[in-house]
C-alpha cells in the first residue's frame, strides 16, 4: 500500500504526466481538493474508486482516511493542483505519514506558472534582459511570509516574478513593486491557466489592476517582468555558429566545412 502525492497540473486533464495518470487509474481511493481539481481528471479514476473531496476535512480527518487506507491496503491517489513541491501542503500530510510509518511516493506535476507562461507564448528568462524566475507569494491566513521573503526584497533583483496566491491583493502588489519595476513594466494576470474558462489579461503594471474583473478573486497568478515583452535583446550563445559545445564541436564543423570543400574543387574539376 502507498499514498502517492500527484500534481495533476494547472486545470486541463491532458495537461498531467502519464505516470500521473497510470497511478491514479489503477488507485482504489482518490483524495482530492474539490475546488481545484476538474472532473475530467477524476474520470480517469477506477469505475469503482472511493472518491473523497479534502476540501471539508482537516489534517487529522486526512490522517485517518490514510491510516484505514494503510489497515485495508488500498493505495491512495492524493490529488494537488499544480506541481506538489509548492503550496501544496504536502510536508504537513508527509510528516503524519512518516510518523506511522505509511510508504508514500511523489509524483511531480506541471506548475500553474508554466502553464501561465505558455499561455502568454513568452519565455520567462530572456538572454541578457533575466535569467531568473522568483516564485513567490504575499501573506495568507493559512501561511505568513517570512521577514525576508518580502516582495521588495525579490523585486531589487528585476527577476521576473510569480505571484501566487495574491490577486486579492493585486493593488497591494503593484505600489510595493513600481518603485523596482517602474510603473510602465510588463505585467499579466493569468486566471484559471488552461482551465475552459482560463482569462488572460495584460497591461503596463501601473494599469493592471483597472483591468482585472472584480469577481476574479482567486486562481489568479501575476507575472511581472521584462520577459514578458520584450522584442529587443542579445540571443544566446547556444545556437551561435561558432558556439563550441560538446554536442557541436567546433573542431567537427571544421573538419566538416573542410571535406565539403575539397569534394566541391573535385566536382569542379
Amino acid at each position: 500500500m502507498t499514498v502517492h502525492f500527484i500534481g495533476v497540473g494547472p486545470g486541463a486533464a491532458d495537461l498531467i504526466t502519464v505516470r500521473a495518470q497510470n497511478i491514479i487509474s489503477a488507485s482504489p481511493i482518490c483524495l482530492y481538493a474539490g475546488s481545484l481539481i476538474p472532473q475530467e481528471i477524476l474520470a480517469y479514476c477506477p469505475e469503482d474508486a472511493e472518491l473523497i473531496n479534502s476540501a471539508p476535512l482537516d489534517l487529522d480527518a486526512i490522517e485517518q482516511i490514510f491510516r484505514t487506507a494503510h489497515e485495508t491496503g488500498k493505495d491512495v491517489a492524493r490529488l494537488h493542483s499544480g506541481d506538489v513541491s509548492i503550496w501544496s501542503a504536502m510536508a504537513e500530510q508527509i510528516d503524519r505519514l512518516k510518523q506511522l510509518d505509511i510508504p508514500y511516493r511523489v509524483t511531480p506535476g506541471v506548475p500553474s506558472f508554466a502553464a501561465s507562461a505558455a499561455a502568454l507564448g513568452v519565455e520567462l528568462t530572456v538572454p541578457s534582459i533575466v535569467q531568473s524566475v522568483v516564485l513567490t507569494r504575499t501573506s495568507g491566513r493559512a501561511s505568513s511570509m517570512p521577514d525576508t521573503e518580502t516582495l521588495e526584497a525579490f523585486a531589487a533583483t528585476r527577476a521576473t516574478l510569480a505571484i501566487h496566491l495574491s490577486i486579492h491583493v493585486l493593488s497591494d502588489v503593484v505600489d510595493r513593486l513600481t518603485p523596482f519595476y517602474g510603473p510602465d513594466c510588463p505585467c499579466a494576470v493569468i486566471y484559471r491557466a488552461s482551465w475552459p474558462e482560463e482569462q488572460i489579461f495584460t497591461a503596463r503594471l501601473d494599469q493592471i489592476a483597472s483591468k482585472i474583473d472584480s469577481q476574479i478573486e482567486r486562481t489568479g497568478l501575476i507575472l511581472v517582468g521584462k520577459a514578458l515583452d520584450i522584442s529587443d535583446f542579445t540571443p544566446s550563445s547556444l545556437y551561435a555558429a561558432d558556439y563550441d559545445r560538446r554536442f557541436r564541436p567546433a573542431s567537427a564543423r571544421q573538419n566538416a566545412s573542410e571535406i565539403a570543400d575539397r569534394n566541391g574543387d573535385k566536382d569542379g574539376r
